[in-house]
């Protein structure tokens, strides 16, 4: 599985956060720093889904944890300040994409995946492992990308 569209993803999404300054979210939204908690949380979850498939082991991938709201709010640490929580995702992202690159057949893997982001993005069924991956990449990432260009208050 090639990884650069999702490595450019991430990288996208990181220099909208690099340098920004961002106001409130619209009600009921995720502010900056949930959003940047709620990726690298998932990407941790993908990460270790990505291990399993790689070590042949039968795996789930459920999203619950780094979605929901109660769930999001404690992950956020009370001195989260944007340029540390963007090097977390920066790492984390960077696990993900060590371990991606190292699929190849395996991305074939059916795994029991379920993922639910408001009513734009919900998956619940057996994917081939690179087809959640790419979901992650072409829909899932994109998406809080935008969510986070609607808080910017400079003009870059």
């Amino acid at each position: 599985m090639e990884t650069a569209e999702l490595r450019r993803a991430y990288a996208d999404l990181l220099a909208v956060v690099d340098g920004g300054t961002f106001g409130p979210p619209p009600p009921g939204e995720l502010t900056v720093e949930e959003v940047l908690v709620h990726l690298a949380a998932n990407d941790e979850l993908l990460a270790e889904a990505t291990e399993a498939v790689l070590a042949g082991s039968p795996w789930a991938y459920y999203d619950g944890q780094s979605t929901l709201r109660p769930q999001v709010d404690a992950m956020v640490p009370r001195d989260g300040r944007l340029p540390e929580l963007a090097e977390r995702l920066r790492a984390t992202s960077e696990r993900l994409c060590a371990l991606v690159d190292r699929l190849g057949p395996e991305a074939e893997t059916p795994v029991d995946s379920h993922l639910r982001e408001g009513f734009e993005l919900h998956v619940e069924e057996s994917l081939p492992w690179g087809r959640m991956l790419d979901i992650h990449g072409r829909i899932h990432l994109p998406a809080h990308l935008g969510q986070l260009r609607g808080m910017r208050t400079d003009v870059r």
